[in-house]
């Protein structure tokens, strides 16, 4: 297996990838869509204005591993290798990811766009969903105790079904929180 360790990739398409282990690397402006990635892996890696969208995860490790101005459709990190796994994503577009059972305890989706992206039954403990559109996004038995909602835009959680101790909202969150009840803010 191919080993790359502080090295920029610029402007790559799909057939350039090697699959390989990646630490310190950054990839800049590389359309990885369709990409199956399934015997790689990311060490304190970052990808900076990629497309990821509908690639293959599939047992892929990521460690530390950040993501800025991407553009991530439809990826189930669900199938990653969750051996200490963790993101930050800031300013990307994630809609339809699928985050299942995941442990991403003080991972952070700053400025993204989160539309029906599936967090249920995640431990979400201290993450950051800071100035993020969760329009859809699904929060089911997910741990989101301390994490911070505040200036999101569109959240819907049932606080029943979910641990919100700790966690961090503003005014305009409360909607989302008391829907359930049929509560009208006025």
């Amino acid at each position: 297996m191919a080993f790359f360790t502080d090295q920029t990739f610029k402007n790559l398409a799909p057939s350039d990838f090697k699959t390989g282990e990646y630490e310190h690397c950054i990839f800049l402006s590389c359309d990885f869509s369709n990409l199956n990635f399934q015997g790689s892996s990311f060490e304190n890696c970052t990808f900076d204005s990629c497309d990821l969208s509908n690639s293959k995860v599939s047992k892929v490790s990521f460690q530390q591993v950040k993501f800025k101005n991407c553009k991530i459709l439809g990826v189930h990190f669900n199938a990653a290798n969750p051996f200490l796994l963790e993101f930050h994503f800031q300013n990307c577009q994630l809609d339809y990811c699928n985050f299942f059972n995941l442990q991403l305890k003080q991972s952070v989706f700053v400025s993204c766009r989160l539309l029906d992206v599936d967090f249920s039954q995640a431990n979400l403990i201290g993450v950051s969903f800071q100035e993020s559109d969760l329009m859809g996004a699904v929060f089911d038995q997910s741990n989101l105790e301390k994490a911070d909602f505040r200036n999101t835009q569109n959240l819907r959680l049932d606080p029943e079904t979910n641990r919100i101790r700790g966690a961090y909202f503003d005014l305009n969150g409360l909607p989302g929180l008391l829907e359930k009840y049929g509560i009208k803010l006025g």
